[in-house]
């Protein structure tokens, strides 16, 4: 027996079917506690040599294991009075009574201006996740609720400690109301595509089944394997699952519904489907996977994490549907397609289709077709003009405004913009002196405190006066550390929230220029031995490269003048370069595969015609499906989340109906048996008109 007809074998089919079920009730067990392994902590994401990862085990040396709440009253009507130095006194020592604050709490501290009053309030850290509740996140809930109590006082609750708690109070539920909307988007785009009230639940039951495996299999590596994962992992796995897994139903299914035309024993069409769609399913999983697994080489711990996180979703999704969905399918019997079932000897839909005719049309012209459609994306992509993924402060991470930011701006208007955010300088106790005179004299730092000594090393903070995660409080970190650096015996090292920052940049910078390239060699490496070619991966991987240009050009307009926000995270274009090249290839791969098919009995220019026709409804539903699974991520309250989910909408739409439909085709077209060289097929091909019949002459015959 044949490893493609295991699924749809008469007995094999329940023998696959009896083991989904086992495995199934296995990984529930393990998926549940999915929440429990999740890590946001600081030191879990950056680069293990990186100075500020290592300042942080330092640091809790001398600084207990907190999150600092930074709380500003306000008088709008004037300057503060005795009176509310008062209130912001009594407060101090209600905060001091919460289950998880520690001492000491510094302030109450008046603004030069005489406007307004600060507290700043450490809390216990501890937390379990970004669903589950938390230390700073009761804590902080607590001292708002008694705040509210102080009428005439505006009052706001910042720092890191409020930025958790709202992060953590926007992201709760998030993940049952993203997972259920991702159904609803795949529900109701299959049944459009199907027209059918049944056959969406098939592969609809078989992605879930892959999403809870794969959750499974996650825990499983980080619990005894050692791997990390973050909040935004849950997320993205999601959409990722649905999206990935319901592209290769639908080119399977597609393909079995072809079959059961020309086989009247349904065992036999699948089979066949299996062995002719299985190869560009399998091909296109594995693409996904390695390119994921490429980010095992990358300097940033959370991007080193997440990839092989999702190649685990990719793996369980893929898996599902090449074993369960046709086994359930072969199970199910023709009348899952009712009400139009295939029936044997029936025709193609597809062969009057609106996709036969775009074919004619590109024919036509092709030479025109491709460079038209190249100066479009071009100019599409002109958009990346000025747009810089590096400065994205966190007040502006959210799309609402939660009271984190603005009492950050609250602060921002009273005392020095840094004040919230210090920098912390580990050194040499021997060297505490000389250490803080540096420190002090170094332009852009102010109120450097006295050195605290223990087990040999040196304390201390200053506070910048630039606003934090901004160019110029970057420049006053760099500058730190090239004024400790040179301190004789010293052996100092800079670290807190804005070199955590700039340590994060830059190892996405380096990130992405390491992974670009890399994932891109593996993808044509990957198509080239699927299409025993050279010529047409180099082809492939110029207009997905194109349209991933062009995709980021208009999305970097649209983050800016339409959604409005302030910038982009230095990892987002690398995520979306892998999403766009990785998952866009999915579909010149689908494509591709099935013209290299063609091309054996009818020649390329035929066979890119046929290819099209024959993939064209599929492929556009896949593109569809994908597109609003990852849509589905712009309603989640991160700004990181909306601009990965409408940037790989957006580009999955324009892969679909243009580079995939149009311009691929046209270069196929133009470029005939070329496109297959060095292959047997670049040098003879069958005999073959150079132009498809036109539906008017095939309605004649």
């Amino acid at each position: 027996m044949r490893v493609t007809a295991i699924p749809s074998g008469r007995r094999a089919k329940w023998a696959v079917l009896v083991f989904w079920i086992g495995l199934l009730a296995v990984a529930s067990m393990f998926s549940g506690k999915f929440n429990s392994i999740v890590k946001d902590d600081v030191g879990t994401f950056l680069p293990k040599n990186a100075e500020s990862t290592q300042v942080i085990p330092l640091a809790k040396k001398f600084t207990p294991d907190v999150s600092s709440a930074v709380v500003i009253y306000e008088r709008a009507d004037g300057a503060v009075t005795a009176d509310d130095q008062a209130v912001a006194k009594a407060d101090a020592g209600r905060f001091a009574q919460l289950a998880n604050v520690t001492t000491p709490i510094v302030g109450p501290v008046v603004a030069k201006d005489g406007r307004a009053i600060e507290l700043a309030v450490p809390i216990k850290a501890g937390d379990t996740g970004h669903t589950g509740s938390s230390k700073t996140e009761a804590a902080v809930k607590e001292m708002r609720s008694i705040l509210a109590s102080h009428p005439g006082l505006t009052t706001h609750v910042t720092g890191p400690a409020a930025y958790a708690a709202d992060q953590a109070d926007a992201f709760s539920g998030a993940d049952k109301a993203l997972l259920l909307l991702t159904i609803a988007i795949v529900v109701v785009i299959l049944l459009l595509t199907y027209r059918s009230p049944v056959l969406w639940i098939a592969p609809l039951i078989c992605v879930g089944v892959a999403l809870v495996v794969a959750q499974a299999a996650i825990y499983f590596f980080a619990h005894y394997g050692g791997l990390t994962v973050k909040g935004d992992t849950s997320f993205i796995l999601t959409v990722l699952v649905f999206g990935a897994g319901t592209d290769y139903a639908l080119l399977l299914i597609a393909r079995y519904r072809e079959e059961l035309r020309r086989h009247e024993d349904r065992h036999e069409a699948m089979a066949v489907a299996l062995q002719r769609a299985g190869s560009a399913i399998l091909a296109s999983g594995v693409t996904l996977t390695l390119s994921l697994l490429c980010f095992l080489v990358a300097e940033l711990n959370s991007t080193k994490s997440l990839g092989p996180a999702l190649a685990l979703g990719v793996v369980a999704a893929l898996a599902a549907m090449v074993t369960l969905l046709p086994a359930l399918l072969v199970i199910l019997g023709r009348w899952v397609f009712w009400p139009v079932r295939p029936t044997f000897g029936s025709p193609e839909p597809a062969q009057r289709g609106p996709w036969t005719r775009i074919g004619h049309l590109v024919s036509r012209r092709p030479r025109a077709t491709w460079i038209g459609s190249s100066v479009v994306l071009g100019v599409l992509a002109l958009g990346l003009i000025g747009f810089t993924a590096d400065n994205m402060q966190l007040k502006d991470s959210f799309t609402s405004k939660p009271e984190a930011v603005t009492g950050e701006q609250a602060m921002a208007r009273h005392f020095p913009a840094g004040g919230g955010d210090p920098v912390q300088i580990i050194g040499s106790a021997g060297a505490a002196e000389p250490l803080r005179s540096a420190v002090a004299a170094t332009p852009g730092i102010t109120d450097v405190t006295v050195p605290v000594v223990k087990d040999g090393y040196v304390y201390l903070e200053g506070t910048l006066t630039a606003a934090s995660n901004t160019k110029a409080a970057f420049a006053t970190v760099d500058k730190l550390r090239d004024v400790v650096h040179a301190v004789p015996g010293a052996q100092a090292k800079v670290g807190g929230g804005n070199p955590i920052f700039l340590d994060y940049k830059r190892a996405a910078e380096h990130d992405r220029n390491l992974l670009v390239p890399l994932v891109l060699v593996v993808v044509g490496l990957i198509i080239g031995v699927l299409l025993r070619a050279v010529v047409a991966p180099l082809v492939l991987l110029a207009t997905v490269v194109l349209s991933f240009a062009a995709a980021l050009g208009v999305s970097a307009l649209t983050f800016k003048h339409i959604f409005g926000f302030a910038g982009a995270d230095p990892a987002i274009p690398l995520w979306i370069f892998v999403f766009l090249i990785a998952l866009g290839v999915d579909y010149n791969i689908f494509l591709m595969t099935r013209v290299h098919e063609e091309s054996k009995t009818h020649g390329t220019r035929r066979g890119a015609l046929r290819g099209l026709k024959a993939t064209g409804g599929v492929i556009t539903s896949a593109g569809i499906v994908l597109a609003g699974t990852f849509a589905a991520l712009a309603t989640l309250p991160l700004v990181f989340a909306a601009e990965i989910g409408f940037a790989v909408a957006f580009g999955v739409i324009l892969d679909t109906f243009l580079v995939r439909s149009v311009l691929v085709t046209a270069l196929t077209y133009d470029l005939g048996r070329r496109m297959w060289w060095p292959s047997a097929m670049s040098r003879q091909e069958p005999e073959s008109d150079l132009e498809e019949a036109t539906p008017h002459e095939l309605a004649r015959r």
